[in-house]
């Protein structure tokens, strides 16, 4: 039956009148039901999803499924269960997960590299996972990735037994052509439930092809990764740590430059990105035809080491300011990828009245201004009254350096390590470039010690003068007397070593360093005594000596010839130094501004004992040239000098410009920096007046680069060649005998020869390292390399 019209329209106006009365309470009923929905599928989507993510199994929860096997062979029965027969690899293959792309949230990491754990942690048993990752086409990287396995199982086994609280668990290994990259390399791998505080270190070894492999699609994936902003900048900071290893082949990319591992720096730079810096041992490169087992040996011995650290402290560690700053490396910050931008933001400048480290500032001529920002109040404990000579009011000696003094606080800011109460020890530049390969400094091309093996200190930090051009301007104190608190010199020795070796490994994360170069400079070869201060004013300066000859580490010690009597008294080193940095009295007065009255007559005395050692002692004067104070009109002084002194050699240097601005008010500006030219026509015009006097010198080598050349004595012309560099073996061998036997020898019985590359006109870099360019460079990026 149908209802009429009326009926209907009746009807329908019905409805209307009731749409329009409850309309607002329908739509928000629709709206609440449709809004709990969508929350309740998007919750149970992200939950499914987080179950699929793959986590590396921890040997402390036994699993079937560990991903790696040797050709579906067993490699290890354990009744433990510790070790299962493992999957082949066409297994895992056809087991990869086919999950789709994960969403990764959290928080972005705030917290500092390297941080030590909680205490509630540090109750808990603590683990390290450590994960080797490979890639190999011809099977040459899959066989050393095998040895590294083997490696750090040992590694674990030998650990397990010293401390049941924490421990290093057997090593997990996998090919990267057989895993899902989002299940390691997007987020870091969560430890398992029943070992929350287990964390995972990643080894990853890859060679260099110059095809297209599945290499390229793991670093496209890691650079997606660091772009996605749907990602944290770091996902893969909770890894306690990274090390990479590259192999290479260096017949047809001999160098770095043309390609030699270049697929595995990439891989470092992405990783220490990823990781927000945790780069534990610096990258290793090795080459399959020759030195690839022998260099994969060492940097697997280093990786062993620092994995013991990490379990014995917590952590990679806090650093040391001053001593391995990764910003000081421009490697990973100007090298971009292609897409972004080759500028970086420089650094906000000191507050007023900072201290900085002078020695690495770069500075500009044009925008250099001198009035600049405030100088650091000076410390000068100098005194010119008489000192008591009763014993009993005599007060007891105070330290030179007090922990909560400002000369504490100011030297140890610009990243000394100051030891006892009166010495220090610190890396200087040249050591952390040759850890990066980018050269040494002049006295590897003089002398042949490499900067990595050297370390620089001083057993005093008081000088007696005040050089213009000295760049610890208010840090250091001075004085004219010894009138402190006197530290042993085992207290020093020990002190120093274990100083430098600290801010050594604290090189270890910084871009660019080189493993083999890290592992040689955990070795001390050398020891430079002129940080700052003056080192013969130390008391004890003979046993301390006798103490770095005890270990064969040579000595060589800058003296300011103000301290005759100290320098008459001198044992035997390595290299003697002198300070000649003006040829007149006058001159002299200027630059070095001493605080002895008697500088000039002191000054000349060190020269008659240097004429007296150099038959003895390898000497050396060392002039400072500065424009404007002691170049122009100066060498006919220079030559007298010399002819009095008749040192074995002369190195003349220009001034390095410290830029403070209490060595501006010294008069010391940009413009008394000497170009190399400029030092180059000094050197020529001094050897010639030395030729003219009948001296017997030569201009025998240079290093352009320091603005540093060497005039040498005729007694170190053998055979046609200069023998500027040092036998460092045989000396500690005629050491040793003159010691037993009281064989006396000479400076000439431990020489060789120079090398052709530091001769005079050959610029003195070494060619084995890289040249850096800090102006005007550009970038391009490296072809691939075959391996």
């Amino acid at each position: 039956m149908t209802s009429s019209p009326p009926e209907a329209a009746a009807a329908v106006a019905g409805l209307l009148e009731l749409w329009h009365s409850y309309r607002l309470v329908i739509l928000v009923a629709i709206t609440a039901v449709g809004t709990v929905t969508y929350i309740y599928r998007t919750a149970y989507r992200r939950s499914k999803t987080s179950l699929s993510l793959s986590t590396p199994p921890s040997p402390l929860v036994p699993s079937e499924k560990i991903p790696w096997t040797r050709d579906s062979k067993v490699v290890e029965a354990r009744a433990d269960s510790e070790f299962a027969k493992l999957p082949s690899k066409v297994d895992l293959k056809q087991n990869k997960p086919t999950s789709g792309p994960k969403i990764v949230q959290g928080k972005k990491q705030v917290k500092a590299r390297g941080a030590q754990r909680s205490p509630e942690q540090s109750e808990s048993p603590f683990f390290i996972q450590p994960v080797i990752f490979f890639s190999s086409l011809t099977g040459n990287t899959e066989r050393f990735a095998h040895t590294v396995l083997e490696n750090l199982r040992s590694a674990a086994q030998a650990y397990s037994k010293t401390d049941r609280g924490r421990g290093l668990l057997p090593p997990q290994m996998h090919d990267l052509s057989y895993i899902d990259f989002d299940d390691h390399f997007t987020a870091a791998p969560k430890p398992p439930s029943s070992s929350p505080n287990t964390q995972y270190f990643y080894c990853l070894l890859i060679p260099t092809y110059n095809i297209d492999t599945i290499i390229n699609t793991f670093l496209g994936h890691l650079e997606e990764t660091h772009h996605d902003f749907r990602i944290d900048t770091a996902p893969l900071a909770p890894l306690t740590g990274y090390s990479v290893f590259g192999f290479g082949d260096r017949e047809g990319w001999p160098t770095e430059e043309e390609g030699f591992c270049s697929q595995a720096k990439e891989l470092d730079r992405w990783m220490a990105k990823l990781t927000g810096g945790k780069r534990a041992y610096p990258l290793g490169l090795g080459d399959t035809k020759s030195d690839a087992s022998s260099s994969l040996a060492e940097w697997s011995s280093g990786v062993k080491e620092i994995l013991y650290d990490i379990l014995a402290n917590g952590g990679l560690g806090d650093g040391v300011a001053g001593s391995g700053d990764a910003f000081e490396s421009d490697e990973e910050d100007l090298e971009n990828t292609p897409g972004e931008s080759n500028t970086r933001k420089p650094r906000k400048a000191a507050a007023s009245g900072s201290v900085l480290d002078l020695e690495d500032i770069k500075f500009n001529v044009e925008s250099q201004n001198p009035g600049a920002g405030s100088a650091p109040l000076p410390v000068d404990f100098t005194t010119f009254g008489k000192e008591a000579s009763n014993p009993i009011t005599q007060p007891a000696a105070k330290e030179m350096v007090p922990k909560k003094s400002p000369t504490y606080t100011a030297l140890t800011k610009q990243g000394y390590t100051i030891v006892g109460s009166h010495s220090g020890v610190k890396i200087c530049r040249w050591t952390k470039s040759a850890l990066r390969g980018r050269g040494s400094c002049y006295k590897y091309s003089f002398y042949g010690i490499k900067s990595h093996l050297c370390m620089e200190t001083t057993p005093s930090l008081s000088c007696s003068n005040k050089c213009v051009f000295c760049w610890r301007h208010g840090t250091n104190p001075v004085g004219t007397t010894w009138r402190w608190k006197v530290d042993p010199p085992e207290l020093i020795f020990q002190g120093v070593k274990e100083g430098h070796y600290k801010k050594i490994k604290m090189m270890r994360g910084v871009p660019g360093v080189r493993a083999e170069r890290f592992a040689e400079a955990m070795r001390i070869r050398h020891c430079a005594l002129s940080l700052v201060g003056e080192p013969i004013f130390y008391p004890h300066i003979n046993e301390f000596l006798s103490m770095l000859h005890g270990e064969k580490i040579s000595s060589f010690l800058v003296c300011n010839a103000q301290h005759p009597d100290e320098l008459a008294a001198l044992d035997r080193v390595t290299q003697l130094y002198v300070s000649i940095d003006a040829s007149n009295r006058e001159s002299l007065r200027k630059i070095d501004r001493p605080l002895h009255r008697d500088f000039w007559e002191r000054f000349q005395r060190c020269l008659d004992i240097l004429r007296e050692k150099r038959h003895v002692q390898r000497t050396v004067f060392r002039l400072t040239l500065v424009k404007g104070f002691n170049v122009d009109d100066e060498i006919t002084g220079y030559a007298n000098l010399v002819e009095k002194g008749l040192p074995c050699f002369v190195e003349i240097k220009g001034v390095t410009y410290c830029g403070t601005s209490s060595s501006a008010g010294a008069g010391l500006t940009m413009k008394n920096v000497p170009f190399y030219e400029e030092v180059a026509e000094f050197v020529v015009a001094l050897n010639n007046e030395l030729q003219r006097r009948g001296l017997k010198y030569g201009i025998a080598a240079e290093h352009a680069h320091s603005c540093c050349v060497l005039l040498a004595s005729e007694r170190f012309f053998i055979g046609g060649k200069w023998h500027t560099r040092i036998d460092y073996d045989r000396f500690f061998e005629l050491l040793e005998k003159e010691k037993r036997d009281g064989t006396s020898f000479m400076p000439e019985d431990y020489t060789r020869e120079t090398e052709e590359w530091a001769l005079w006109g050959n610029g003195g870099f070494d060619p084995n390292d890289e040249r850096v360019y800090r102006k005007g460079r550009n970038k391009t990026a490296l072809p691939p390399a075959a391996s």
